[in-house]
């Protein structure tokens, strides 16, 4: 049972709302605040345990814990021979969720769906332009070149129409920015005059839906009483923002929270001897890196981005910031992934062939930049601003002064996806097991315009191989067209690949069926409490 060992303020601000049932109170003491609660908008997986992955679903989900794709919203789902026709059956009952000043008249159905993809889609779209319009995932997936037409056949069918072969499609469909919103909501909010509560007060079918939140705070949350899945164990999921990692662990020692992420990695020696700590651990499906944004001087010249390679120190970054919680990276997308080239060469640590390059860009003198760290920890970097520092140290030797530069994390990531940085540090967990998600959606030309793409590095012949690969359907050939585009990427150097991380998640020991999640989320449908 939940033991509430909270101080008085932590207990009022957590507890209120809980009631008497503690058994059946969850608390997760997440790392920051989201950056809102329409995963369509944002790209952190801070926003999407608190939205896509709890309140909303999608037509096809995944199987808790892997990366096997099961029916979701649809029970079924047919593709035409030449693969450019999906056509989705939608289950019939299952009933959205109620918020303050809307109640839902009727299930789930079609017009839902044509409305969460137009949004995105259709410039014209009423919704389009609502909360800033910005829609990076989808944007950066190239699904406004890809998708010809998402039409309602029936009430319970709806038929999406491609313009060419798509070989992750099915995979990209049970993604968060796939998330499926009312459209009977969306049109009452509109003719309120108040079109943006869609986004800050959502309407899901998930499991658990919004009751409050204060931001960087406390965000409420209560069992979705009719869930088309069956309302699972927890009544009441509280979600305790505390950024420090440190407090985070002793919180959950004090029995103040259940589940914790991204952990100190000079604890985890302690926590793993801790009686009050469940240490679950599993190689991750990630990348953390640092981008040079091409779009500026010095770095639209890949002699300076191969030259602050070499000058990087690699290893001992590893050593300091993940303490054996992870490994060198060499290519963008992790050695857990299909397609992954081996053969490929990483930059050594090497100083004097750095000065070199940098006096054959012009250079030789230095020059000063930025480096943007990240305000949180997240499972591809557990100490971005001690990071950016061993790597402003490491520039120093070469003659480049850089200053660190952070934000608050939904600041930083706006200000990044407007192209304000030099360089910056930022990664990518995995969110459906195929390459295409790191290649085409973090470093692809689409991606560069308005997508997560933050070097803004847009080159035709990586372009050209990640793109043909989307169009086959042999695993074998999308490999080695994948295999050559890692080789372009190391060539043309818009990152410095860092490292790939060890997930490590503490739970109390009274938290049963827990499942660490490869793609990064949190969910809190499935598990339960000891009582």
């Amino acid at each position: 049972m939940y033991k509430a060992l909270m101080g008085a303020a932590a207990a009022v601000a957590l507890l209120g709302a809980v009631g008497a049932a503690e058994a059946k109170t969850m608390v997760y003491c997440s790392e920051g605040s989201p950056e809102g609660f329409n995963p369509q908008l944002f790209t952190s997986g801070t926003t999407f345990d608190a939205s896509s992955r709890n309140v909303y679903n999608r037509l096809v989900e995944f199987e808790r814990g892997t990366t096997t794709v099961k029916p979701g919203l649809a029970e079924r789902y047919d593709v035409s021979d030449d693969g450019l026709t999906y056509t989705f059956h939608l289950r019939k009952g299952v009933k959205f969720q109620s918020t303050k000043g809307f109640t839902p008249s009727r299930d789930f159905n079609a017009d839902d769906v044509v409305y969460s993809f137009e949004r995105q889609l259709n410039p014209e779209h009423p919704y389009h332009k609502v909360s800033g319009g910005t829609y990076e995932y989808f944007q950066g997936m190239s699904m406004p070149s890809l998708l010809k037409a998402v039409e309602k056949v029936d009430d319970q069918t709806v038929r999406f129409v491609l313009n060419r072969p798509e070989a992750p499609f099915i995979a990209n469909m049970a993604m968060d920015f796939a998330s499926i919103l009312s459209a009977e909501y969306a049109d009452k909010m509109q003719v309120a005059g108040t079109p943006e509560k869609v986004d800050l007060e959502p309407v899901g079918t998930g499991p658990f839906q919004l009751v409050n939140y204060q931001k960087d705070a406390v965000i409420r949350y209560k069992a979705h009483p009719d869930y088309w899945r069956g309302k699972g164990d927890i009544d009441t999921l509280v979600f305790a923002i505390t950024p420090d990692a440190s407090v985070r662990y002793a919180k959950i020692k004090a029995g103040e929270c259940h589940v914790m992420p991204f952990p100190n990695p000079a604890d985890l020696a302690q926590m793993r001897s801790d009686p009050d700590v469940n240490l679950m651990s599993q190689e991750g499906l990630n990348i953390g890196y640092l981008a040079f944004n091409v779009r500026k001087k010095p770095f639209d010249d890949v002699k300076v981005r191969q030259a602050l390679n070499l000058a990087t120190n690699k290893a001992a970054i590893i050593e300091a910031i993940y303490q054996g919680a992870g490994k060198v990276a060499k290519n963008p997308i992790p050695p857990t992934i299909w397609s992954y080239n081996d053969k490929v060469e990483d930059y050594p640590y090497d100083p004097e062939q750095a000065k070199a390059l940098l006096k054959e860009a012009g250079l030789e003198g230095g020059f000063e930049t930025d480096i943007w760290a990240m305000p949180v920890q997240r499972p591809y970097n557990p100490g971005a601003r001690r990071m950016a520092e061993m790597i402003q140290a490491d520039w120093a030797a070469i003659g480049v002064k850089a200053n660190i530069v952070s934000y608050e994390w939904g600041e930083y990531l706006k200000r990044a996806q407007a192209g304000e940085h030099q360089t910056l540090l930022l990664g990518w967990t995995g969110d459906n097991g195929d390459p295409d998600n790191f290649l085409a959606v973090l470093l692809g030309c689409d991606a560069a315009n308005g997508g997560s793409n933050y070097a803004g590095w847009c080159y035709k012949p990586f372009d050209d191989l990640i793109m043909k690969a989307k169009t086959v359907a042999d695993q074998g050939e999308r490999t080695k067209l994948y295999e050559e585009a890692q080789v372009v990427f190391k060539e043309q150097a818009p990152w410095i690949t860092i490292a790939h991380s060890v997930v490590y998640q503490p739970i109390r020991p009274e938290v049963q069926d827990w499942r660490i999640d490869p793609l990064g989320g949190h969910y809190f449908y499935g598990p339960s409490l000891k009582d």
